[in-house]
């Protein structure tokens, strides 16, 4: 089944692979009682509360479309040569942000949500130095062979997603290294802390403020979006000193505001599918209640806090 998948996406012309997206991405919200759907609407309705449901549900189908583009496009370049990704990147924005944090010896942490292509992104980051990068197994065999494939073509180092993985990042900044890390992952429960992302508390992860506050290494936030041309990276000064802030409570939220910033800069460009308010005081789980319910928990919250 690997070998097949592996032969399909590297023949298959991008643009075949973008129209079979689109395709997907159709039906998905043509018939909106998936989970794809279903957590896209909720996601854009707790950020966006005022928005009427036309809009909203306008901005659930682009985001979907190019949640789906940027899967296919993902996929791609994992089974082609790091060269074939770095010349898809046709422009980058403010790219003296990124140069002057290379530079940086304690070393560069940049900051990647999950905004568009990070994948193709990856490749470009990676000529300038290495990359030590953390690895979670997906449980699917083939898809965990295609990723890991994927990346070790990269001037890159994988490493697992626990203490030893932790140590390496660490180890690498303090030797002035480079890392990427995607901060909008939902923790473990006991992993992190509960602190606004859009006004919404949630489960925030606390890794990457505290390895910026032991390093006191340089900021960069990067987002790879496809474009008409091709694939354009845009580099973020991320220079809130709060971000450096040894109380993990105080630099989350700053890391949040930031991520905040990316995001609504490329808003149906983010990953609004994947279930980032899982561990909310809302709700217990607020993906499993009905659209109504979670829409006036949300304005009772924002009540509650004028």
């Amino acid at each position: 089944m690997y070998h097949i998948l592996f032969l399909l996406l590297k023949i298959v012309p991008m643009s075949i692979l973008s129209l079979l997206a689109q395709f997907v991405a159709f039906f998905l919200c043509l018939f909106k009682n998936n989970s794809l759907y279903r957590s896209t609407n909720i996601n854009i309705m707790l950020v966006r509360p005022t928005l009427s449901d036309s809009e909203r549900q306008n901005l659930a189908k682009k985001s979907i479309t190019n949640q789906l583009i940027s899967t296919v496009d993902s996929a791609k370049c994992w089974v082609m040569p790091p060269a074939w990704s770095i010349n898809q990147i046709k422009h980058v924005h403010h790219y003296e942000i990124l140069k002057k944090a290379l530079d940086n010896p304690n070393g560069l942490l940049i900051i990647a949500p999950h905004i568009g292509t990070w994948e193709m992104m990856n490749a470009w980051v990676a000529k300038h130095k290495p990359l030590t990068i953390m690895y979670k197994p997906t449980g699917n065999a083939d898809m965990d062979i295609l990723v890991r494939q994927g990346r070790e073509k990269l001037n890159a180092t994988l490493v697992p997603t626990d203490t030893t993985g932790v140590k390496a990042i660490f180890k690498a900044l303090k030797g002035g290294g480079c890392s990427v890390i995607l901060p909008d992952h939902v923790p473990d429960r006991h992993g992190g802390e509960i602190v606004p992302f859009f006004d919404v508390p949630t489960l925030t992860g606390t890794l990457a403020p505290k390895l910026i506050s032991k390093t006191n290494c340089a900021l960069v936030g990067l987002a790879c979006i496809k474009e008409k041309d091709g694939f354009h990276i845009y580099c973020y000064d991320l220079n809130d000193e709060k971000l450096y802030n040894k109380d993990p409570i105080i630099s989350t939220i700053a890391l949040n505001r930031s991520m905040e910033t990316m995001i609504n800069a490329h808003f149906t460009h983010y990953m609004w599918g994947y279930r980032r308010f899982k561990y909310t005081p809302i709700a217990e789980n607020l993906y499993l209640l009905d659209f109504k319910t979670i829409y006036h928990k949300r304005l009772e919250m924002e009540n509650n806090n004028d």
